[in-house]
């Protein structure tokens, strides 16, 4: 990925989004424009047009801590736009973002027997391990009942990207599919922030970028975002309508891994579909009948 460009095309989006109003500017007559001018953010952001002309043109290269603070108060960028731009940044100073080279997450960091074990002893949620590239790398036991749609029996990598675009499955697994698409572009516009030249991120990019419009579109959106925590819904084929509350950890030990954690609210309707899935994943047999719970 060419940083400059996407230094000019985040900055130009976040400008494009921020109304005068919202800025606290009164608009003029003849405005021609929805969103700030250059020369608005640069008064906001306390630099001379001319040096903000050059941001947005991609020259960040140099750009001190205290200037992209300014940039980021006045295009009033959250926390995770504003960690981006400081990303963005350092890619362009050649700095990786923890100040070192970051070790690149593998399958076999993934299925590391410690981090396995870690997984399979949490028994009433579903836990799995995912890389940068969105590649489900490990799961606990409840985790291989509940992504049986995306793991398939295809013997490659799982990669929750690929599911989300590229198999229709993915609109009946997703009930809110629109939100999920967004929210996975955004986290992987995150990640490709701290190593635009990242070729494996570069080549997913490019492939969900021929093959998927939706991917295509939200990718040049340029919106970025974090996982955290938050809850989420589900249709599984078995278990049914599931809402499920869910919590993103960071494995130190293998940078650029992260722990996910789905658990249900206890005794719900999706507490007991859970249990219903966990005995379904752990019979070789045909599918129980699904028990009927009120919503």
């Amino acid at each position: 990925m060419d940083n400059r460009a996407e230094v000019r095309e985040f900055l130009m989006s976040r400008r494009a989004r921020l109304t005068p109003n919202e800025a606290g500017i009164t608009p003029g007559p003849n405005r021609r424009v929805a969103g700030l001018r250059r020369s608005e953010v640069a008064l906001l952001a306390d630099v001379s047009v001319e040096y903000y002309a050059k941001l947005e043109r991609g020259s960040i290269a140099g750009a001190s801590s205290s200037v992209l603070e300014s940039v980021a108060r006045a295009l009033r960028l959250d926390d995770t736009e504003r960690a981006h731009l400081f990303d963005l940044a350092r890619a362009a100073d050649g700095i990786p973002t923890s100040g070192r080279p970051r070790k690149r997450a593998t399958t076999q960091a993934g299925a590391r027997l410690s981090l396995q074990w870690a997984l399979e002893a949490i028994t009433e949620g579903v836990a799995f391990i995912r890389d940068p590239y969105q590649n489900l790398l490990a799961t606990n036991a409840l985790g291989r009942a509940f992504y049986s749609p995306v793991i398939g029996d295809s013997g490659r990598t799982p990669n929750l990207a690929r599911f989300q675009f590229l198999d229709p499955a993915s609109r009946d697994f997703y009930p809110d599919w629109e939100l999920f698409s967004e929210m996975c572009v955004g986290i992987m516009r995150a990640e490709a922030g701290r190593d635009p030249h990242d070729r494996t991120m570069q080549d997913l990019v490019g492939e969900l970028s021929t093959r998927s419009e939706t991917f295509r579109a939200l990718w040049g959106a340029h919106n970025v975002r974090t996982h955290g925590s938050g809850t989420k819904r589900f249709h599984h084929p078995v278990a049914g309508e599931l809402t499920l509350a869910y919590e993103e950890l960071a494995v130190t030990a293998e940078p650029g891994l992260v722990l996910m954690v789905y658990t249900a609210e206890p005794g719900s309707p999706s507490a007991e579909r859970l249990r219903l899935l966990a005995s379904w994943g752990a019979s070789e047999h045909t599918p129980p009948e699904r028990h009927r719970t009120t919503s």
